[in-house]
């Protein structure tokens, strides 16, 4: 349990820099992917910008309407709003303005799909996910995941200005990844999810049904990651990278699942954390030119 914050760490913390970070590596690896060497590092710079301060938005208004879960879950009953040390109001005025500025940071310097996918995004994490399924739903992080998975298509998008297959691809691996990474958080923090009466799948099917969801996801995204080579986007390296990276983490959820749930949960969650990074850093590396289709975007 982490201790309580006061002042501008207080405020930080509400913007959980944790997330936003691992966001805009997988939002830099994408633009990186369509940007293929030619990077213009101030739209670069920009759309990181942009896309942090929208997640960051997201997050503190997740803090506001998980207040009550927050209260009674041992490793988020020192959060700030919980201990009094940042107000609601004092939240929300934040939590707006980090959007307002995100917001217009990507109308301003990138182009309407960009724009777009950060307004769908922020809309199913704090409406659809926090606010609604989170509580009631068994499938709220299957929904969630597509509000995960939108950084790096934003970051796509930004250079590309388009989706195409590409784009489709980022959605599916960085979906897919965000499953088992969720679902191994629940089993590892088994009793706060419990405490809290939220309807995670290790709560509401048990352990075991969400052990072999992990296992079917992770394989899923096994298949997914490579394929963004055998659609010409990116080089051996990667393919070799995203292959090995996804055979490790579902050899690891094979070999380990009959024993201690919690660290075969942790382990899984360390794998999630080397796989994203992996990606992000070889697809950012090893990227193609490949013929593609525009369906839609434009600048502003």
């Amino acid at each position: 349990m982490s201790k309580p914050a006061t002042g501008f760490n207080a405020y930080l913390q509400l913007a959980k820099p944790g997330i936003v970070f691992g966001n805009w590596i997988a939002a830099t690896g994408g633009f990186l992917l369509a940007a293929r060497g030619e990077v213009d590092w101030a739209l670069l710079g920009l759309t990181m910008l942009g896309v942090s301060l929208v997640v960051a938005s997201g997050c503190v208004f997740n803090n506001i309407i998980d207040q009550d879960i927050d209260r009674v879950m041992r490793r988020t009953r020192n959060r700030a709003l919980v201990t009094g040390a940042v107000t609601p109001a004092a939240a929300w005025a934040y939590g707006t303005l980090l959007g307002c500025a995100g917001f217009g940071v990507l109308a301003g310097w990138t182009n309407w799909l960009c724009l777009g996918l950060a307004a769908l995004g922020w809309v199913v994490y704090v409406g659809v996910y926090s606010l609604w399924l989170k509580r009631c739903s068994v499938h709220s992080t299957v929904v969630g995941s597509l509000a995960g998975a939108a950084p790096p298509v934003i970051g796509y998008c930004a250079v590309s200005g388009r989706l195409d297959a590409a784009a489709w691809l980022l959605l599916a691996i960085f979906g897919l990844w965000q499953i088992p990474h969720s679902y191994a958080i629940a089993i590892f923090r088994l009793d706060d999810f419990v405490a809290a009466r939220l309807p995670v799948l290790p709560v509401a099917r048990g352990v075991a049904a969400a052990k072999r969801q992990i296992v079917v996801s992770i394989l899923a995204f096994a298949v997914a990651a490579p394929a963004m080579t055998l659609a010409g986007y990116t080089g051996v390296a990667y393919f070799a990278v995203a292959g090995a990276t996804g055979g490790y983490w579902l050899w690891v959820a094979m070999a380990e699942r009959g024993g201690d749930d919690a660290a075969w949960a942790r382990r899984i969650f360390a794998c999630s954390i080397f796989a994203v990074m992996a990606l992000a850093v070889m697809m950012s590396a090893d990227f193609r030119a490949a013929a593609v289709l525009p369906i839609g975007g434009g600048k502003l």
